[in-house]
């Protein structure tokens, strides 16, 4: 029983920190774009009166971001951005 609690909690451990080290490469394969979610789908912390994931009150509201894929964001269409397109920051 013993070598079987050690090993289970050397599995677990081990798991959390793969599952660490997956996540930064992850996130940096993606950015942050402000002003293409649709009106409670932004992903988190979406300015005043907002506080985290699916809280935007409007489309395509400029401090609402979403994660998008890296390069991405200036190619997607925005109806509030004064481009026209998704902006890496509120505006």
């Amino acid at each position: 029983m013993k070598n079987t609690k050690a090993s289970l909690s050397l599995a677990l451990g081990t798991a959390i920190a793969l599952s660490a080290v997956a996540v930064p490469a992850e996130a940096a394969s993606k950015e942050k774009c402000y002003g293409v979610a649709l009106a409670g789908q932004n992903d988190c912390a979406a300015g005043p009166g907002t506080s985290c994931a699916g809280t935007s009150k409007t489309d395509f509201q400029a401090n609402a971001w979403k994660l998008v894929p890296a390069g991405t964001c200036m190619d997607m269409d925005s109806k509030t951005s004064p481009t026209g397109h998704g902006q890496l920051k509120a505006f």
